[in-house]
């Protein structure tokens, strides 16, 4: 037998084609890591307003209602985002369409921190709100076209520990301009009020993100869908090399069918008027991930934690916390979902969400009010902060990061943008359901009461996933 082991050719062969793999690797890594800076914005432009809210009722005079329209304005824009995008991304492209939602990131920032009333500063939020959710699905999206099959729930995560980054550093930022300045209302430098610098502190990555999407190459599933087949083989020979481009190009462009259009009646089973089971079931996980109120947490938290007596300065680094909590859990997921699968993360978050928002109901509804109006946990209180961190940290085990790996890969070729866009309008039409209730809910009913609907849709999210989703890990796009 010929000893292969001593073929210096062969071995030389071997060792450049081992380097070729590596560099492609490490190639789509920076790609989807550029990408997910939209998902950091993302994270940050939602979770920012979590430290301005007192200097957003101080500055404008605004009551419950107007504070909470003022928190979930960016959301109708993030619904509007989401549908627009969706479309734009498979007429234009996936790449022109994270510039422009980079640009509208730039805008949105400097401008909620100029903002002198809560008309101006609405306006620059939904500026904002159509840039997040541009990119909450684009990302996911773009991502899952120019990963392998085998890596594509890994690197599909990024998103999610992006997000959580971008809500962390908000939070960390918050937390350290308010030491400098001594409270979100007080003036920090220039004259200007300590809320706003924490809107501008985002110009610095939202800039970053526009610059470094000019070095990223377009998804070649959105080239094979214009019959770009020049441009499109050069990205799968720079992804995938060129020994797979040919063969993967053809596999793309027979998925794709005879349109190189989207239409909305692709949405639709034949001849009827009724939805794809797919889109029932993106539709179904967009909105539940909403419904179990995880945002509150993001948005509120300082709210939340001041409500059952915690300082200003308290509840902004518990805040933080609940960011490092998140990026473990996200960093667990992103380690197992390619090998445990994606159903097993979700089912396991549900049921841990269910036990612990029970257990957070359970803690508020022990709290007594005192003479100042406010719910004072007693003994209670530490109950309360373990049961809210466990429930971050089964949320971001599990619906947080898998959800958005699934919308970006249960979608044919042929509809995903669209597809997406719809998933995306019901995401963030639920998000700011959930988001605009919220102080209303806490006005009214109390936490307690919040939180039980919370969990009720927390128990729905189970029985959603033990009986409508289907794993799809390992498998190629064109064949999921």
């Amino acid at each position: 037998m010929e000893n292969t082991a001593t073929d210096p050719t062969l071995s030389g062969a071997s060792i450049k084609l081992a380097n070729n793999e590596n560099e492609n690797l490490l190639r789509i890594f920076f790609i989807a890591c550029v990408a997910a800076i939209g998902g950091f914005l993302f994270g940050f432009d939602s979770g920012v307003i979590n430290g301005t809210v007192d200097g957003l009722i101080g500055a404008f005079n605004s009551d419950n209602v107007v504070t909470g329209f003022n928190v979930a304005s960016m959301l109708l824009g993030c619904a509007i985002g989401a549908l627009i995008a969706g479309k734009s991304a498979d007429h234009f492209g996936r790449k022109k369409v994270l510039l422009a939602t980079a640009v509208l990131f730039i805008i949105s920032a400097w401008g909620s921190g100029i903002a002198g009333a809560s008309g101006e500063f609405i306006i620059y939020r939904l500026i904002g709100g159509l840039a997040v959710g541009a990119a909450s699905i684009i990302t996911p999206a773009y991502i899952s076209e120019i990963a392998p099959a085998r890596l594509r729930g890994t690197l599909t995560s990024i998103q999610q520990i992006a997000i959580i980054l971008g809500l962390f550093f908000s939070f960390l930022s918050n937390y350290s301009l308010v030491q400098i300045s001594g409270n979100s209302t007080d003036v920090l430098w220039f004259g200007f009020d300590t809320w706003r610098w924490m809107f501008w502190i985002e110009l610095v990555p939202a800039t970053m993100f526009l610059v470094t999407l000019l070095f990223i190459p377009e998804s070649p599933r959105f080239l094979a869908m214009k019959n770009k087949q020049q441009a499109g083989l050069k990205t799968l020979s720079q992804l995938f090399g060129a020994k797979n481009a040919k063969s993967m190009w053809e596999e793309i462009r027979q998925s794709l069918g005879n349109s190189e259009k989207t239409k909305i009646t692709n949405l639709f089973q034949a001849g009827t008027f009724s939805l794809k089971p797919v889109v029932y079931i993106s539709i179904g996980l967009a909105i539940l991930q909403q419904l179990v109120g995880i945002n509150v947490v993001f948005y509120y938290g300082a709210v939340l934690w001041q409500a059952v007596g915690f300082s200003e300065s308290d509840a902004l680094f518990i805040n933080i916390i609940s960011g490092v909590i998140s990026l473990v859990a996200c960093f667990i997921t992103l380690s197992l979902i390619d090998k445990i699968g994606r159903k097993p993360f979700l089912l396991i978050g549900s049921i841990g969400m269910t036990f612990s928002l029970v257990g957070l109901v359970v803690a508020f509804s022990n709290g007594t009010i005192d003479p100042q109006g406010q719910l004072q946990l007693g003994d209670w209180g530490f109950t309360a902060l373990v049961q809210a961190n466990l429930y971050v940290f089964f949320f971001n085990l599990s619906w947080g990061p898998v959800m958005w790996v699934m919308l970006g890969e249960i979608f044919p070729n042929n509809i995903r943008g669209l597809g997406l866009g719809v998933a995306g309008l019901a995401q963030w039409l639920a998000n700011f359901l959930v988001t605009m209730t919220f102080p209303i809910l806490l006005a009214g009913g109390g936490l307690a009461l919040a939180y039980s609907l919370y969990a009720f849709f927390a128990f729905i999210s189970v029985l959603f996933v033990i009986y409508l989703v289907t794993e799809t890990k390992g498998t190629k796009l064109e064949n999921v």
